[in-house]
């Protein structure tokens, strides 16, 4: 099935930042691989087709990132909603995942990329979460770009399981109502540790969040293309930075 899919990402991959400024880059960057299965429908292919051809794309991406100077990425694999999918094409994306983990793990110690998730364990395969496990042992060490996978991951779901970890410490008599603010819910999220994203990306022409990072997004700039996730370049990634740098970002406030 996935036979010869997988190819070594190039080194020489370009990415022309002459226009960019360098001591502005979103540090930490979101993106919603949106538009897989439409692509390989306008191809006259199956949607597994598209899937794979994203996998491929981010390999570009993330080496693109780490470039320009991007220190985290946290991409959207499989949402806690994409269980409603077809079993078959749900199997296909597990599957992919397992060789994804498989296939690039010398690569990523090659280019020093720590891998992570977000999302819930629960109602994965054992063998899913081996490749999971096996990924994070792999590349736990490594300083460079963090390649935030999320996988079965539903942001309300994420705030649920925070609440219910805060009343847990509250009934514990470890913390009190007064204590809780806002870094109380950062600490309990799965991102905990990371720093917020400055640019949010949506491949594939929809205008919608769809329950990504809800509470993580609160101030980032969000960029929408009609590109599918298939078709993005690093020059794409360019784009959505280079439109990021030309916004005023004033977190509520007023310009100077």
């Amino acid at each position: 099935m996935f036979k010869n899919f997988f190819q070594k990402a190039p080194n020489n991959i370009v990415v022309d930042t002459t226009d960019l400024d360098m001591n502005n880059i979103p540090q930490h960057i979101a993106i919603i691989m949106d538009g897989n299965g439409r692509w390989a429908k306008a191809q006259g292919k199956v949607r597994t087709y598209g899937h794979k051809a994203g996998a491929e794309v981010l390999k570009t991406i993330v080496r693109a990132a780490d470039k320009i100077g991007v220190k985290v990425l946290t991409v959207y694999a499989f949402s806690t909603e994409n269980w409603k999918r077809p079993l078959e094409e749900v199997n296909f994306i597990m599957d992919l995942l397992c060789l994804y983990l498989t296939k690039e793990i010398d690569e990523f110690n090659a280019n020093n990329v720590q891998v992570r998730f977000i999302g819930t364990r629960q109602g994965m395969s054992e063998k899913v979460l081996e490749k999971m496990d096996y990924a994070l042992e792999a590349t736990k060490d490594n300083t460079g770009i963090i390649l935030n996978i999320a996988v079965n991951y539903g942001s309300q779901l994420e705030i649920v399981e925070a609440v219910r970890k805060i009343a847990a410490q509250a009934a514990a008599g470890e913390i009190v109502a007064a204590d809780i603010d806002e870094a109380t819910i950062e600490n309990n999220l799965y991102t905990a540790g990371l720093p917020a994203p400055d640019l949010l990306i949506r491949p594939g022409g929809d205008v919608r969040i769809s329950n990504f990072l809800l509470w993580q997004i609160a101030y980032a700039e969000i960029y929408y293309t009609k590109t599918y996730w298939p078709d993005f370049k690093p020059e794409d990634l360019v784009d959505a930075i280079r439109v990021f740098q030309g916004r005023e970002r004033r977190f509520g406030g007023l310009s100077d």
